[in-house]
């Protein structure tokens, strides 16, 4: 997957095409309520982001959106608005091969779709075909937790991905969310959700520690729902991340969150990539990234960015 480029102009095309569309006729799996065969882990081996003439350096950027009650504004504000400002900020700060993978996560005791799995990809009309392609569920346990350790699972065990083993060079592993995260999941419902013949539990630690090897691992918490500056939700993640807990306040900048970061971590200054957004958006994404905004380096064992 990914072989194919992004277009400013095409997304602009189908983003004038999106304004006339309801969200059940964009996400179309909202429709029949069900998880799109192109997106079901069941059976899943690997989702590869691979290198190509087109894309010799390729970076794999997976993004899991939480689909549960009021997320599910996220993966519709993206399709409609900001796929454009993630991919051309990405691009035009030292990566210029990204291939993103829009996934979604609910929750594994309560919902039908709790975990769903798109492709790498770098051309538009993919990547507007895989974040559509996503089941906007709705669902939800109302305990406070979701299933976030799946997308650690995906990103640790059924990935492959040439940035990393051909250049031992991180890709990046968003989670975006407003609750915490189950500390495991029960191996009956790995067994469901992903086709396993046989599987013990598995911790969300465990599972964090395998994606971390591959991946620079963020959680970005959704500042601006009823967890809003819950000092046990956001005490969760900063005692599990510390400085990749990324604290969003405003939605609307997930895709502007997301691009700087990654330009953060390839080297690029904060000023210069916020100098290309609105004077709201560069004090939201400034806010977020305060404690990862200069001289990062990595602890391996933990993944923590140390300042």
């Amino acid at each position: 997957m990914g072989y194919t480029s992004w277009s400013s102009d095409a997304y602009k095309h189908l983003k004038s095409s999106y304004s006339k569309k309801s969200r059940n006729d964009i996400f179309t799996s909202n429709k029949t309520r069900t998880i799109a065969d192109s997106m079901n882990p069941h059976g899943l081996v690997f989702r590869e982001s691979r290198d190509s003439d087109a894309h010799p350096n390729s970076l794999a950027v997976a993004v899991f959106l939480d689909v549960t009650g009021s997320m599910g504004k996220i993966p519709e504000d993206l399709i409609r608005n900001k796929l454009g400002s993630l991919m051309d900020t990405i691009i035009d700060h030292k990566v210029e091969s990204p291939q993103v993978m829009f996934s979604a996560i609910g929750d594994h005791y309560s919902d039908r779709a709790p975990l769903q799995v798109g492709q790498f990809e770098s051309g538009t009309d993919e990547l507007s075909k895989c974040l559509t392609s996503v089941f906007i569920e709705g669902g939800g346990g109302g305990q406070n937790k979701e299933s976030y350790l799946l997308a650690w699972l995906i990103g640790g065990r059924h990935t492959s991905i040439d940035c990393f083993e051909k250049r031992n060079e991180k890709g990046f592993l968003f989670t975006i969310g407003d609750e915490k995260n189950w500390d495991h999941i029960e191996a009956n419902r790995i067994k469901a959700i992903m086709g396993y013949k046989q599987s013990d539990a598995l911790k969300a630690s465990e599972l964090l520690a395998q994606a971390q090897r591959m991946y620079h691992v963020f959680h970005i918490h959704i500042n601006a729902t009823s967890y809003k500056n819950d000092p046990n939700v956001i005490g969760y993640w900063r005692d599990l991340l510390g400085e990749r807990l990324l604290i969003l306040d405003d939605h609307s900048t997930i895709a502007e969150l997301i691009a700087t970061t990654v330009a953060v971590v390839k080297g690029v200054n904060i000023d210069e990539v916020a100098s290309n957004f609105d004077a709201s958006t560069a004090s939201s994404i400034k806010k977020a990234l305060v404690n990862v905004s200069k001289d990062i380096t990595t602890n391996p064992d933990k993944g923590v960015i140390n300042l």
